[in-house]
């Protein structure tokens, strides 16, 4: 992956935890927990396609469809483990 890519990945997915956090509103812990999960999941989609050798929607270097399948994943699950209630009834 070059720089470029890299950078234009961490823009995509930037955008995704960004617009999570639009949709879902919240704090700023929200929205720098969306940021980071959309960022491990984008990566991470990425690695997986390129590990298995999936081709589904890439640009240039990038595995562009499996990282937004990733980001989306994760961050899915974590705005579901985010609402768990930690007080005991």
């Amino acid at each position: 992956m070059t720089f470029p890519a890299i950078v234009f990945s961490f823009f995509v997915a930037s955008l995704f935890g960004s617009l999570m956090h639009l949709w879902r509103s919240g704090g700023l812990f929200r929205l720098m927990l969306y940021l980071v999960l959309s960022w491990i999941g984008f990566f991470g989609g990425h690695l997986l396609a390129e590990a298995l050798s999936i081709r589904f929607l890439e640009l240039g270097t990038i595995h562009l469809g499996m990282g937004i399948v990733g980001a989306l994943v994760f961050l899915g699950l974590g705005y579901w483990l985010s609402l768990m209630d930690t007080q005991n009834s």
